[in-house]
């Protein structure tokens, strides 16, 4: 191979397994070197599974050697946030109240990737519960950001952005119920998609709030996060809130297309009036916006009501229904939280059924402005995160710059959205955007990702997944 096994993406991967050019074998003893060497310095895993991802290797091998790959993810080792259930192995979501519960299936999106061929590689750092930020007082340590360890790498999918970001797997599973796919694809520098709500299915993930949750993929490349969604797409009798989605296309069918003839809105409001965002984010938000017309879209500005009240009802909505999942616990445990995790959920307990139900008027309303947007665009340009990530230790600024971005307004409507990386600043971490697109129109959405990651030619690799094993 030209390059090293632990910087090959899943459909480079899938390509060499087609070419016999190099066995699952051979990267998963790549990746388990790799995260050897650099896994103590980042924290992404909870539990590294190494006998079961060797097997799988192993088993992979057998059959791709026989009949060549079943599909794109055969043999490709995946990471999944430790929210999501893994049979026979333990779901901590990262807290001392779920130390001892050990799963009695697997999530239908891990059935899903195991008959794809997929190696579960292990389960990764999150924020506890999937909620709060990075806390050192928990059970195991906050992952770090591999752009510069000293910071954070979002949250709260943080060790599926990390791992992936330090070249630990090429695939992960993140969950995005405020932001939290998008937040660690943002700040390290990858790719990460909110699909449409119900398109994938969330049987065997705990959750954080129904009305919002979402399972998210993430990759380094927009390839990649197309192959994983089209893999695990589809309904699930089994979860209520998800979607049959008739007339749903393959969303990697239209990555080499470009946007000429696409119409881009540009929600410049969101980081220049309701959230002022470093000059550094303004000026990437711009360049890839100019760099959409020049490939042949055109371009309009568009108003969406102000960002605080679809921050607001996404607070309502999560903390309400957060509450109802916890609350039991926060009577009889609350001390087994982290501090922070504790304040973010006990918020819940002194909202009222009015709130709940105001809010959820409101969502309905802030979704038919949004879907009435759509009207004159095919897909939305916003901001992402509309400022770096802060130090990890700086707990200060952790908490003022957490809630600085423009992700939960498509939690509450429940349209598909990517963040994905708009450029470096001049202290080498990542700038980010967002994409925006109809419910359901994964394949749209990704089209205009992927010619933009095209044309911005940034590096997918921080320089600690560069780095030589020694």
């Amino acid at each position: 191979m030209s390059r090293p096994l632990h910087l090959l993406g899943a459909a480079e991967l899938h390509r060499a397994y087609a070419a016999r050019a190099v066995s699952p074998v051979e990267v998963v003893e790549a990746l388990l070197a790799r995260i050897a060497a650099q896994e103590g310095r980042v924290h992404a895993f909870i539990r590294l599974d190494v006998k079961g991802a060797r097997a799988a290797a192993a088993e992979a091998a057998r059959e791709i050697a026989a009949a060549g790959p079943r599909s794109p993810l055969h043999g490709v080792p995946v990471g999944l946030k430790d929210i999501i259930d893994v049979a026979g192995q333990p779901t901590t979501c990262h807290s001392k109240l779920r130390l001892d519960h050990v799963a009695a299936r697997d999530a239908t999106v891990v059935a899903r990737l195991r008959g794809a061929g997929a190696i579960l590689l292990g389960k990764l750092s999150t924020h506890e519960f999937a909620v709060g930020g990075p806390c050192f007082d928990l059970p195991f340590p906050p992952a770090r950001n591999p752009w510069n360890l000293a910071h954070h790498p979002g949250g709260s999918s943080s060790g599926s952005g990390a791992g992936l970001a330090a070249g630990f797997f090429p695939l992960a599973l993140g969950s995005d119920t405020g932001g939290s796919v998008r937040n660690p694809a943002s700040a390290a520098g990858l790719v990460g998609l909110k699909p449409t709500y119900g398109l994938l299915p969330r049987t065997g993930v705990f959750p954080l709030s129904w009305t919002l949750d979402h399972v998210g993929p993430m990759a380094r490349s927009v390839e990649d996060v197309a192959l994983l969604t089209r893999a695990l797409a589809g309904h699930d009798p089994a979860d209520p809130g998800s979607a049959a989605a008739p007339g749903w296309t393959d969303p990697a069918a239209d990555l080499a297309r470009g946007v000429a003839g696409l119409r881009i809105g540009f929600v410049r409001h969101f980081h220049e009036a309701d959230l002022p965002a470093d000059p550094e984010v303004a000026s990437a938000l711009e360049a890839a916006a100019a760099e959409f017309v020049r490939q042949g879209a055109t371009l309009r500005d568009v108003t969406l009501p102000p960002h605080e009240r679809f921050a607001a009802v996404n607070r309502v909505i999560l903390t309400a229904e957060a509450f109802a999942i916890h609350g039991d616990w926060l009577r009889r445990r609350p001390g087994d939280y982290a501090g922070l995790t504790r304040a973010a959920l006990l918020t819940g307990a002194f909202l009222s059924a009015e709130d709940l139900m105001q809010a959820m008027r409101l969502r309905r309303l802030l979704t038919a402005a949004v879907d009435d947007a759509f009207r004159e665009v095919d897909v939305l340009l916003c901001a992402s995160s509309v400022v770096t990530p802060a130090r990890i230790e700086d707990a200060a600024e952790v908490a003022r710059t957490y809630p600085l971005h423009a992700r939960a307004p498509f939690n509450v409507t429940g349209h598909p959205a990517v963040g994905m990386m708009a450029g470096l600043s001049s202290a080498g971490l990542p700038l980010s955007l967002q994409l925006v697109a109809r419910p359901f129109e994964e394949r749209t959405l990704l089209r205009a990702a992927a010619a933009w990651e095209r044309a911005a030619g940034l590096p997918r690799h921080p320089p600690l997944a560069l780095e030589a094993l020694g």
